[in-house]
């Protein structure tokens, strides 16, 4: 409610944002922006298994990110009038008709799925898209096309075929 009335900002400002941040990270302290890897870093702290162990988890400067990002979604709610949970799955739930024990499966399926993308691809879309591709790394090229391929059959796989 505090800020209802304002215009949103272009989207190329966040895109300056996030370069800015990216250069920066590079710059100073030679490091890479990528969401999945800040999740591990989470995960570290509760966690003693090997994996998480790993020498480039116990810095804990992910840990800034991730605060930031609970923040910023906090302060928008705030912002905007409050946030309400919901089970709309929008034009999925106009086609399939899931109750909410499917949507459950549905939605649990989809987020184990983009995780072992994300550990195939050795990244998410975050740190493939912005930095990776940014490096013109090709590990991440492929990464980002193997992203975007699989987005557009599912996409066309729900609204062609499934739910015409």
């Amino acid at each position: 409610m505090l800020l209802h009335d304002l215009e949103p900002w272009h989207f190329a400002i966040a895109g300056a944002g996030i370069a800015g941040i990216t250069l920066t990270l590079q710059a100073v302290g030679n490091r890479a922006l990528g969401v999945s890897t800040g999740l591990e870093e989470v995960c570290s702290l509760a966690s003693n298994a090997p994996y998480f162990g790993r020498a480039e988890l116990k810095s804990h400067w992910r840990l800034v990110m991730f605060a930031g990002l609970i923040c910023g979604g906090l302060l928008s709610s705030l912002t905007s009038g409050g946030w309400q949970p919901t089970w709309d799955a929008g034009m999925l739930d106009t086609h399939l008709h899931l109750d909410h024990a499917a949507k459950v499966v549905w939605f649990f399926a989809g987020g184990l799925l983009t995780g072992v993308g994300t550990r195939m691809a050795g990244g998410c879309t975050s740190g493939h898209g912005i930095y990776g591709m940014a490096r013109l790394q090709p590990g991440s090229i492929a990464s980002v096309l193997a992203f975007m391929a699989s987005g557009i059959i599912t996409a066309n796989l729900l609204w062609r075929v499934i739910a015409p």
